[in-house]
């Protein structure tokens, strides 16, 4: 009798193990999202992380929205959704695979830098389903790539610098642009920003610099500081959390009466600029909704309609746009935007993406840093 009692007992406790097993496999990799029926996805960043106030933390609002979270209140990180950052390049393909194993529904990477890393793994991975954000290159049944009309909104915030000059009557006015690491898509950024300008100054004077790193500030403050103390009236950045520094100069010039301007990138950096409790040295930012790709994937996965396919988000989808929070973006000002924005969706205003055909174009600069690959 005790022989068939521990051989029921030891069924028993197998049986139940294999339960467990089964569902701790199920959905994210063991975590209580998939537990509850509902699906999981991680985020992976480079070194910059959720906090660079710009592209990451773009992509981490969505997922937060898609799961009724906010940034101060996210109940449901660590079982539906979690982030992983990665200090350096070398911990891209380590991290895929990570959250591969763990079998999340869905696993999203931010930024070009991620392209072949992704590849990599999308590849040997059939049935896992991927996204990457600013990349059109990795063409899998398996990977949504999510690219954005930069251009479009980076001519609207052009726009608004030339504008804001002209109002304070700025005589010939110098404007510059700070990018993280050159390529297609920061190019975008700078070659639609100086055809904004280039709309109401035709003979405006511009400056171009690459930090070649996405998380180095104190480099793109020192260049922000030589070309304020030279005279340059406002300066866009495209660098991720090495922009920060830009906006951090600017804040100690305004604070000290000087008239110049930072322009932010991705997220609203109106706060950021903040140098008095009602004062930005933030004119606007250009808004980058990476968040709209990360929620159309989630849905995607959710409603059983994810595929291998290209979105781009552009102004007509309202994936980029401007910031008005700033009060010196007055009404006169905004309006002419809009209208400025209402033709470019028309296409009676085109955009050039790249350098290549940017440069092409009348007055429009040459011998930047700007790189189309």
């Amino acid at each position: 009798m005790k022989k068939v009692a521990l051989m029921v007992f030891c069924v028993i406790l197998a049986v139940f193990a294999a339960a467990c097993t089964k569902q701790a496999s199920a959905g994210g990799g063991g975590n209580s999202g998939g537990n509850s029926g509902e699906i999981t996805v991680r985020l992976l960043t480079d070194a910059t992380g959720i906090d660079d106030k710009s592209f990451n933390a773009a992509a981490w609002r969505g997922i937060l929205q898609f799961y009724g979270d906010t940034w101060a209140n996210q109940t449901k990180r660590g079982s539906a959704y979690d982030f992983v950052t990665a200090q350096s390049q070398d911990m891209y393909i380590p991290n895929i695979r990570q959250a591969t194993d763990e079998q999340y529904d869905l696993i999203i990477a931010t930024g070009f830098t991620f392209a072949a890393s992704m590849s990599e793994v999308a590849s040997q991975n059939p049935n896992q389903k991927y996204m990457i954000v600013d990349v059109d290159t990795v063409v899998l049944p398996n990977m949504l790539q999510a690219i954005y009309a930069e251009h479009e909104g980076s001519y609207l915030v052009g726009v608004a610098a030339a504008l804001k000059a002209r109002a304070d009557n700025i005589a010939n006015p110098r404007f510059g642009f700070i990018g993280g690491v050159a390529g297609a898509t920061i190019t975008k950024f700078e070659v639609g920003y100086i055809q904004g300008i280039l709309s109401i100054f035709p003979n405006a004077q511009i400056v171009d610099y690459y930090v070649g790193d996405w998380g180095k500030p104190e480099l793109a403050k020192a260049q922000a500081k030589n070309w304020y103390d030279s005279g340059v009236y406002a300066i866009y950045s495209a660098a991720g959390a090495s922009g920060g520094g830009t906006i951090a100069q600017a804040k100690e010039y305004r604070a000290q009466g000087k008239n110049i301007w930072a322009i932010g990138v991705d997220s609203d950096q109106y706060e950021d600029g903040l140098y008095t409790a009602s004062e930005s040295a933030v004119l606007t930012s250009m808004l980058k909704m990476v968040e709209s790709s990360a929620v159309y994937a989630l849905n995607a996965v959710k409603n059983g309609s994810f595929r291998g396919e290209t979105i781009t988000f552009d102004l007509k989808q309202d994936g980029v746009g401007y910031s008005t929070a700033n009060s010196a973006m007055t009404k006169d000002i905004t309006d002419t935007i809009d209208q400025v924005r209402a033709r470019i969706i028309s296409g009676e205003i085109k955009v050039a993406p790249t350098y290549a055909e940017a440069r092409r174009l009348p007055g429009f600069p040459q011998g930047l840093a700007a790189k189309d690959d």
